[in-house]
């Protein structure tokens, strides 16, 4: 079943919203041809000072994978925010795509 992992990280208090999406799009490239990533949204909220990503996976397993300790996601997430993520996962039964006019 596909998956959705919800990720968050704390952020300083001076980051503001047009410098995380200036940085999300130079790291955007990153996620492409990801394996088993369906789709990334980057998000931010100032009022709660979280930021992170809202992935689709065709699975949890590759999910997991890919956020391994020590692994080179993990890794550059730590250095940009010095902060270990927290990671919530659904599993994910039913997609709308309204962009591709699918359910999926």
């Amino acid at each position: 079943m596909t998956a959705t992992a919800v990720v968050t990280v704390p952020i300083p208090a001076e980051l503001t919203a047009d410098q995380y999406g200036a940085f999300t799009k130079t790291i955007a490239a990153r996620f492409q041809g990801v394996p088993g990533l369906v789709r990334k949204n980057f998000i931010f909220n100032r009022e709660r000072a979280q930021a992170g990503g809202v992935y689709t996976w065709d699975s949890r397993a590759q999910g997991e994978a890919f956020y391994a300790p020590g692994g080179a996601w993990r890794e550059n997430l730590k250095k940009a925010f010095g902060a270990e993520p927290d990671i919530q996962w659904f599993e994910t039964p039913t997609i709308v795509d309204n962009k591709l006019g699918e359910v999926i």
